[in-house]
């Protein structure tokens, strides 16, 4: 018996549902929910949702003028500053003293970034409400578990808490688009809930440092509330500065550290470690020292290890004046580029970027693979987002006499 066409559309309609379904329901609400127990969780289940959002766009042929929409997103100014940054990433591998490991993690950004690009082209122009409300439900779901973790310093499959710190970072960036999403949805008592959760187990986290990366991302939400245009500039001019301007930093920053925290404390040392740096090779701020060698280089004597981990510093002793500039380009377009978002995504979208930059200038490992998949991850759960306010209030029905 041979089958019609339309049983077979539908066939592979309903087949590219319930895989999209599956994979939204992995990045949505398994993702936070594993991050907390095991540091693997991010780096296997996020590709592996968006091998399933691609499969789902090839059944159903949702993927149009894909080449259309990479052109547009690599001709604009904050891809082709990407691109310059990318290749001279990869340019710097000529003078790295440390060739093997650089290669391999220029590939694992490459592969991160073509993740995005594939999960980016296969997010539906439409997205369905009851997908993107597993976002909200599978976090607050991991914030009530992690607070009772958090008291308890981790769990039996995570007795020193590492993975219990990366869960509660994955929270506190997760934590604003699922704000943008129910703020768009008018469900505000259910943000502030959510809010409160992540905000609970962030306080009784040890280290402090998603808190201060929620405290970040809360101010800017405020601003760019109060005002798009002002919070999205600001953000974007701050986070460009620091980065443009980073070598000036240990410079200013320490006598004052000095004299409020005194010469000894590891926050001074670290920054007149930085200032040797700068001082004894002023020339290798052009170029910097290529990739891998700000964390490679501590242990074979090349950096000091009281140096800074941050963000700032590693752009700069890597990437030079170059990276740093291309960089800058890069946040700087990203921020403003909320002109074009709606007016109840844009401060969701903002305290994310402002939660991220922070938790990268104050020492997390911006260079470790499982931070680039978060930030992917990020990036395609707000571009979810977007895509599912098409409709914001339901159709009124009209009732007409009829004679």
């Amino acid at each position: 018996m041979v089958r019609s066409a339309f049983q077979t559309a539908n066939a592979s309609a309903d087949a590219a549902a319930v895989l999209r379904r599956l994979g939204f329901a992995i990045l949505f609400f398994a993702v936070p929910l594993a991050a907390l127990f095991t540091r693997r969780a991010l780096v296997v289940m996020a590709p592996l949702a968006v091998i399933l959002l691609v499969l789902a766009s090839v059944l159903d042929g949702n993927a149009r003028h894909a080449w259309d929409k990479l052109l547009a997103l690599a001709t604009s100014r904050g891809g082709m500053a990407g691109l310059v940054l990318l290749f001279w990433a990869a340019l710097s591998l000529v003078w790295t003293p440390f060739t093997a490991q650089a290669t391999e993690r220029l590939l694992n950004i490459t592969g991160m970034i073509l993740m995005g690009l594939g999960g980016y082209l296969a997010v539906p122009e439409r997205m369905r409400s009851a997908n993107l409300y597993l976002l909200p439900v599978g976090l607050g779901l991991a914030a009530l578990i992690g607070i009772p973790l958090a008291l308890e310093g981790g769990s039996r499959f995570d007795p020193e808490g590492l993975s219990l710190e990366r869960g509660m970072l994955m929270l506190v960036l997760l934590l604003w688009p699922a704000l943008a999403w129910l703020h768009s949805r008018g469900r505000n008592l259910e943000a502030i809930g959510l809010a409160l959760a992540v905000g609970v187990a962030a306080l009784l986290t040890r280290g402090g440092l998603p808190l201060y990366g929620l405290v970040a991302g809360a101010l800017v939400f405020v601003l760019t509330a109060y005002s798009q245009a002002l919070g999205a500039r600001l953000t974007g001019l701050v986070m460009a500065g620091l980065l443009l301007l980073a070598p000036i930093l240990p410079f200013l920053l320490k006598p004052l550290a000095s004299g409020l925290l005194g010469a000894r404390s590891p926050v001074t040392a670290s920054l007149e470690a930085w200032r040797r740096i700068i001082v004894s090779e002023p020339l290798r701020l052009l170029t910097g020292h290529g990739l891998e060698t700000a964390l490679r280089g501590r242990s074979f004597g090349l950096v000091p290890r009281n140096a800074p981990s941050t963000l700032l510093f590693e752009v700069w002793y890597e990437l030079g004046l170059v990276g740093a500039v291309a960089g800058s380009v890069l946040l700087y377009q990203a921020a403003t580029g909320i002109r074009s978002h709606r007016a109840s995504v844009a401060p969701g979208i903002m305290a994310a970027f402002a939660c991220a930059y922070t938790l990268g200038c104050l020492g997390i490992g911006t260079a470790q693979v499982w931070w680039f998949t978060a930030l992917v991850v990020l990036v395609l759960i707000f571009v979810a987002i977007e895509r599912g306010q098409f409709r914001t209030t339901r159709p009124k029905a009209v009732f007409r006499r009829t004679f």
